[in-house]
């Protein structure tokens, strides 16, 4: 049943229908289908889920959903999603919250669950300990597999997944991990410490989360164990926490390449006064950075005003330089993301780029010869001005963007800063310089 016959549904006052239709929906669906309603719809159609389905669908909303119905609903209503929600979720949730929020919620949380939620919130933003959760499937390692199994089933439902199952000591040290196949697949005696995998790879609490997910990625794990500094296991990252870290990288990553202050708010859902903000700072830097290629333009304005169609081509010389710029610094912020460069390849980097650059700048060098040739005959000199200030440009470019990005990850920045507006200010500049100083030697300016 699509949303438009849900909404018809509402609109006849046929609830049971109505909720009939969403026992049989997934809770990402409901989610989106509460989120179209208007508030005072959305709460009453949220009510009537049952006690599991709507804490499912809670965890689906975006924050601001979730705000409303915090809101909207009585503290006996919270306490039992509170509940019923997974930590990380929780975790999630509440730090996006205003603190009159946070407080009602913590206020209508069981103690153990305030605890558990407090200490996740102490973790320093974006790190492994920040997006872990505590609902992980733990075993001894002196159990039996018949043991271990029944262990599984008594406390699996409340667990974040029960696939991977990790072995610790009274401690709590983290000292293998063993897999529910595994353990189907073992004799009923068969001891877990025997069958266990003791080459664990796991993440540090204070690592940063992109790290963690990286790892996910790399090794082609479902979870993450995540210990403290005395490899005590406090927690798990799951793929779907990795799949989220990523999308959230990516957009903050593409919003630094767009100039403008990263947001955790969809496009819509952002005041103008908030996106002018994110964008002025970077906008003001970048229009001063230009008037560097203004004062360039006029210092050189006695050879300009002798040759005037030399200004022709200042457009196709800064955008080609830009272009080639961006081209260099969009793969390798793409390799250091992925880890496939790091500051150590610097001049591996440097070296490949200008062969790169000879190539394509002899091509377009040697395009523009020709064009020039055809279309201003006899004017060699200024032919071969342009395609040598092109096959400069080029260099100058693809040698830029290739290093910047590594300078700014050796100083512990975002490479993401030293994409295509950055990149193209500094080349614009840095083309304007080589140009007109290659046409006042070339033409005797």
């Amino acid at each position: 049943m699509n949303f438009n016959q849900l909404k018809l549904l509402l609109q006849d006052h046929q609830y049971k229908e109505l909720k009939s239709a969403l026992s049989e929906m997934n809770e990402v669906d409901i989610a989106q289908f509460l989120s179209e309603l208007p508030q005072d719809l959305m709460v009453y159609v949220f009510r009537a889920l049952d006690k599991d389905t709507a804490s499912d669908v809670f965890a689906e909303l975006p924050v601001d959903i979730q705000q409303q119905i915090i809101l909207s609903i009585t503290d006996q209503e919270l306490s039992v999603i509170i509940e019923a929600l997974a930590v990380d979720d929780a975790v999630d949730m509440l730090g996006e919250m205003p603190s009159n929020v946070v407080t009602r919620v913590l206020r209508n949380a069981k103690s153990d669950t305030r605890k558990e939620i407090n200490q996740f919130l102490n973790y320093p933003d974006n790190s492994a300990g920040s997006v872990m959760t505590a609902e992980f499937t733990d075993l001894k390692k002196d159990m039996s597999v018949k043991d271990a199994i029944a262990h599984i089933r008594s406390t699996g439902e409340d667990r974040e997944t029960i696939y991977n199952c990790y072995v610790i000591d009274s401690s709590r040290k983290l000292l293998g991990e063993i897999t529910v196949k595994t353990l189907l697949l073992a004799p009923d005696t068969a001891i877990v410490g025997d069958l266990m995998e003791t080459s664990v790879i796991c993440v540090n609490t204070l690592e940063d989360q992109e790290e963690a997910a990286r790892l996910l990625d790399k090794y082609n794990l479902l979870a993450l164990p995540v210990v403290d500094s005395e490899n005590r296991l406090v927690g798990i990252i799951t793929i779907d926490d990795a799949v989220n870290v990523i999308r959230q990288e990516t957009t903050e990553d593409f919003q630094v390449m767009a100039a403008t202050a990263p947001s955790e708010q969809s496009y819509l859902k952002t005041s103008v006064w908030v996106l002018a903000r994110n964008r002025i700072v970077w906008l003001l830097v970048l229009m001063i950075s230009d008037m560097i290629s203004g004062g360039i333009l006029g210092s050189f304005e006695g050879a300009l005003t002798a040759l005037p169609v030399l200004i022709t081509f200042i457009p196709m010389l800064t955008d080609t330089g830009g272009n080639a710029g961006s081209q260099a610094s969009t793969l390798i912020i793409r390799g250091l993301a992925l880890k496939e460069i790091t500051v150590h390849d610097f001049f591996p980097v440097l070296w490949k780029e200008i062969r790169v650059a000879v190539l394509c700048g002899a091509v377009l060098s040697l395009f523009n010869y020709i064009r020039l040739i055809i279309v201003y005959p006899g004017q060699f000199a200024m032919a071969a001005t342009v395609a040598a200030a092109m096959f400069c440009t080029v260099l100058m470019a693809k040698a830029t963007g290739g290093i910047l990005p590594l300078i700014a990850t050796r100083f512990k920045m975002d490479p993401a800063l030293m994409a295509s507006p950055l990149i193209t200010t500094i080349v614009d500049a840095g083309s304007l310089l080589i140009y007109l100083n290659i046409a006042r030697i070339c033409l005797h300016l």
